[in-house]
């Protein structure tokens, strides 16, 4: 028969960090830095997912940026300081099923009226889609953007 003492050993053993949290931080860590100024309020109350294999929540985007109107496919990667294969897409083409509706009105609030939308692919199975738009006022590129595992 076993001890208190064994006992306590085993739950002490079975309760030691086993490092899964770390493991779930970094495969997060895929996304791409996308805030270095301050975020519009507005967007950091969004609490809104995108749909796919995983489902992740919409994350503000808030770049310093100085020109009249969002950028081209390729400038915005470079904005992001990332080389993956970018693309643009309209808003039909981004929300089919107008589920995103709350993200898309919520970013044009917050900037120019008018959006843009981004599609970074990270892997063949991991992807951003950006949803941005110009706030000329304050110098910066706001909007939101989520990340898509799509198998």
């Amino acid at each position: 028969m076993s001890s208190d003492a064994d006992y306590a050993a085993f739950l002490d053993k079975a309760n030691q960090d086993t490092g899964a949290n770390n493991v779930f931080a970094q495969s997060k860590s895929v996304g791409s830095k996308s805030v270095n100024t301050e975020v519009p309020k507005a967007l950091e109350e969004i609490e809104e997912y995108y749909v796919s294999d995983a489902d992740e929540p919409f994350e503000p985007v808030s770049l310093k940026f100085d020109g009249d109107s969002v950028p081209s496919a390729d400038n915005f990667a470079k904005l992001l300081s990332h080389d993956s294969e970018i693309s643009s897409m309209s808003e039909k083409e981004f929300d089919r099923r107008d589920q995103y509706k709350k993200v898309v009105d919520a970013v044009k609030k917050v900037g120019s009226k008018d959006v843009s939308i981004f599609r970074l692919e990270h892997s063949s199975t991991r992807a951003e889609y950006y949803i941005v738009s110009l706030d000329k006022k304050g110098g910066r590129i706001v909007g939101l953007k989520a990340l898509a595992v799509e198998s």
